[in-house]
């Protein structure tokens, strides 16, 4: 227990606040190891605080006691961090991961009638960002690690393709993203990256977000980093870029007063900022027991052949995982979850069980495939996955014991 109190970083300080307090507690077990409704939550969110309660309290007490709350230096510190730690040269702090992707594609240009490839399995607000500026979003296919195949995005560019927005997912970059990046270059093209999910993940070397443009990030409370409300980042290698996005974040404003292009208000604030920060220098502990889980899962589960697994945590100089979401496809996927809850153990589908294409009320037919006549109809990997798809409970403060319980229910549903 002393290791994993370590590994995920609950504090001396907190611990001498809270003499005698187990990690059971602190992961919101009793001390025979069963919460009220719940032996395994999917995530739980108040160990988030409680974990170090004593150094939030006093970070959130020096911001509002400077009266620092918008622009300030608590952000400016985080920036500079946050691109430091991503090898971008430029962060810029906005309001949610929405708001990065949507200052990013409006800065790059993007509007009426462009063509933005990306995928259909992503949160709605990757595609909704392309909708709102009045461009069209053009689904590809995935591969078998459930990211964008990027061998079929060449065939789908047409002369109104402006961006490719390849989405992060579940921790691992797409393999190819080199391969995506000539393609874009070759028909000029801009790569923006929806990286919510993929925060500390690397392919041959380079982080998430630093391969195109730009790269989107969210600090919603159960990402990798997260704090206690909405927050995001852009980061770029272009200052001019970069400088854009400053302004449209903050009504069009520049560095002195004047307004000098239309904008929003999409800042982050100091408080969040301040969080953060904090959480950054302990992110490297929480992404190495993510992936411990995540090794686990992979041993306690391979062979059962109802299940396919994702690939294994590795660092092989190709890609580095760091699981923000342990996804496997599961035969009788329902029945699975129906009895997992049953033992307490809570499971998810992502994006409410469909793919983007697949919300009627958004009227997406046309865009699986640029002119094709039906939604999906180029995406069958994507369609067939929302039949199997399921994540298991995966956050740093699982206990092994925790694993191992998920581990054996799922092997006694299949007979394993």
């Amino acid at each position: 227990m002393q290791g994993i109190r370590r590994r995920i970083g609950v504090s001396e300080r907190t611990e001498r606040a809270h003499p005698g307090k187990s990690v059971r507690s602190y992961i919101g077990l009793s001390e025979e190891g069963v919460s009220v409704q719940w032996r395994v939550r999917f995530f739980d969110y108040p160990i988030q605080f409680r974990a170090h309660e004593e150094e939030y309290t006093g970070v959130i007490r020096d911001v509002l006691s400077r009266g620092a709350f918008i622009l300030g230096e608590d952000l400016e510190r985080f920036e500079r961090n946050f691109a430091e730690f991503v090898g971008s040269r430029f962060a810029v702090g906005v309001s949610c991961c929405t708001d990065a992707m949507l200052l990013s594609l409006y800065a790059a240009g993007i509007g009426p009638g462009d063509e933005v490839i990306t995928v259909s399995h992503t949160f709605v607000a990757t595609v909704e960002v392309i909708r709102f500026l009045g461009a069209v979003p053009v689904f590809v296919d995935i591969s078998d690690d459930h990211n964008m195949d990027v061998d079929l995005v060449e065939q789908i560019i047409t002369p109104k393709t402006k961006a490719v927005l390849p989405v992060q997912l579940n921790g691992r970059i797409c393999s190819g993203m080199d391969r995506l990046v000539e393609i874009a270059r070759k028909h000029g093209l801009y790569v923006i990256e929806d990286s919510a999910q993929a925060i500390g993940a690397a392919y041959r070397g380079k982080r998430a977000g630093t391969f195109g443009l730009a790269g989107c990030f969210s600090f919603y409370p159960a990402k990798l980093l997260g704090t206690f409300g909405d927050a995001g980042a852009v980061v770029t290698d272009d200052e001019a870029f970069a400088e854009k996005i400053r302004m449209l974040r903050n009504h069009g404003r520049g560095r002195g007063t004047d307004i000098n292009l239309w904008g929003l208000n999409c800042r982050m604030d100091n408080l969040h900022a301040a969080i953060l920060d904090f959480k950054l220098k302990r992110l490297g502990g929480r992404i190495e027991r993510r992936r411990e889980i995540a090794r686990l899962y992979h041993e306690g589960l391979s062979g059962l052949d109802e299940l396919r697994l994702p690939p294994p945590p590795v660092d092989d100089g190709e890609h580095y995982d760091v699981f923000q979401n342990y996804e496997i496809e599961a035969e009788r996927r329902d029945s699975l979850m129906a009895f997992l809850r049953e033992n307490g153990i809570e499971t998810v589908v992502q994006w409410g069980g469909k793919a983007v294409h697949q919300f009627e009320a958004l009227g997406l037919a046309g865009c699986g495939v640029a002119g094709s006549g039906m939604a999906g109809s180029g995406v069958p990997k994507t369609e067939a996955l929302f039949k199997k798809a399921l994540l298991l409970p995966l956050y740093p403060e699982m206990t092994d014991e925790q694993v191992s319980f998920v581990v054996h229910k799922v092997r006694e549903f299949y007979g394993g």
